[in-house]
């Protein structure tokens, strides 16, 4: 997949090497991106009670207004590895500020860590150490330094999963760039994903985190793929950190960041579905007229979440009812009687009565495209949500059998 020439945030140097942690030969692995300067740094984490080390040790330092940067291995997950997992991740973050060029100084603590990959398996620590060594001599700020460290996240992925954006301020302008992965165990509240987003426009460390958090409710919280929620969830924001010579965003600018940051996550967290393992579909799920958002979240969400409207979506079959019902166990009131559905804009559902359709139009509108847009009415409230999700098929079943052997 092409990605479009993008203008890199100022003050940031980007890297991913190969250390040969994956077992394709050449495949990076190891990822370093690092600030020039301290810069604010926010995290938006797993919600699973089993959790990955370097996600309790990223969680514990952020939000922050003094991090370097961040590095991050693929291909083993540094999850379920007990103490020598804890030792590790904060090896990595020691590696990582002791092999920076020497004009970028730094300690330790002023690192985050990611880990991506299978779970309950010790990390190879000579590999990680070499690849950390390697990347610190690669920091570039070139767009191809940029697009190797988004190489160096990926697992199972299809495609790298890019996306960025612009903003003016009365500082001038400001690029945010972003990157992600994730294909498979993927459920709403995070799921296997790493993502992370960087900017030059200055912003609190505090206020950074409201928006990271709002943001990722917008989008990285409403996709899934089988509703597996991961152990190393991981959504950073690093930013440049305000000082006396740089004021931070005034309240109107932070609002056009805060649009524009949602909109940039929005546009990555799409990307995660739509490569989701063996998936042909995207399947777009819209509610609205729920009483609240909460409860327009809570229907599309279980609408996303059942195996029998993913599996009609892959045979192309419009059966809607699966649709209904799942709307209506969601545990949320809705009105039967101003219930409405359409599948790809042709009604089959209005006023809590079926419509006569074509079925074959409607099959044949499903099978025409990668996209499969749900759009369910419920009721006369101001609640609306919007999720993600893919079709279920036996490619999938087939690839995550063997995930391991």
């Amino acid at each position: 997949m092409m990605e479009l020439l993008m203008q890199l945030p100022k003050g940031f140097r980007f890297a991913g090497v190969s250390a040969g942690i994956k077992s394709r030969a050449g495949a990076k692995d190891v990822t370093l991106i690092v600030s020039d300067t301290p810069c604010t740094a926010a995290g938006v984490y797993t919600t699973n009670l089993i959790v990955a080390a370097p996600v309790v040790l990223s969680r514990s330092r952020t939000p922050s207004a003094n991090i370097r940067g961040i590095v991050v291995n693929s291909g083993n997950a540094n999850a379920c590895t007990g103490q020598q997992g804890d030792l590790d991740a904060a090896e990595m973050t020691r590696l990582a500020a002791a092999n920076l060029p020497q004009e970028l100084h730094a300690h330790a603590e002023d690192f985050l860590v990611m880990s991506t990959g299978i779970i309950g398996r010790k990390l190879p620590m000579a590999k990680i150490q070499s690849g950390i060594e390697q990347a610190a001599k690669h920091l570039g700020n070139t767009q191809t330094h940029f697009l190797d460290a988004c190489d160096g996240i990926m697992t199972t992925d299809a495609f790298r999963k890019t996306a960025h954006r612009s903003i003016r301020s009365s500082k001038g302008s400001h690029s945010i760039v972003g990157m992600c992965k994730g294909a498979g165990m993927i459920g709403p509240k995070m799921a296997t994903m790493l993502a992370i987003v960087v900017t030059d426009a200055p912003i609190d460390a505090i206020v950074a985190q409201r928006i990271l958090q709002a943001a990722a409710n917008r989008s990285f919280n409403c996709i899934s793929v089988e509703g597996h929620m991961s152990t190393n969830d991981s959504l950073v924001l690093l930013a440049q950190a305000p000082s006396k010579s740089v004021e931070a965003l005034s309240d109107t600018e932070l609002a056009d960041f805060e649009a524009t940051l949602t909109e940039l996550c929005i546009e990555l967290a799409k990307k995660i579905p739509d490569d989701g393992e063996g998936a042909t579909h995207l399947i777009e799920i819209c509610v609205k007229g729920a009483n609240t958002q909460a409860d327009a979240d809570a229907i599309a969400r279980n609408i996303a979440l059942s195996n029998l409207v993913k599996t009609a979506i892959t045979g192309g079959d419009p059966n809607w009812g699966r649709i209904v019902s799942a709307a209506g166990y969601a545990g949320v009131p809705i009105q039967p009687k101003r219930t409405a559905l359409k599948i790809n804009g042709l009604p089959l559902f209005d006023a809590g009565e079926p419509l006569a359709f074509d079925a074959k139009q409607v099959s044949e509108s499903i099978r025409a495209s990668k996209l499969t847009l749900i759009e369910l009415d419920v009721g006369l409230g101001p609640g609306s949500a919007t999720h993600w999700t893919t079709d279920l098929n036996t490619e999938y079943v087939r690839f995550n059998s063997e995930y391991t052997t």
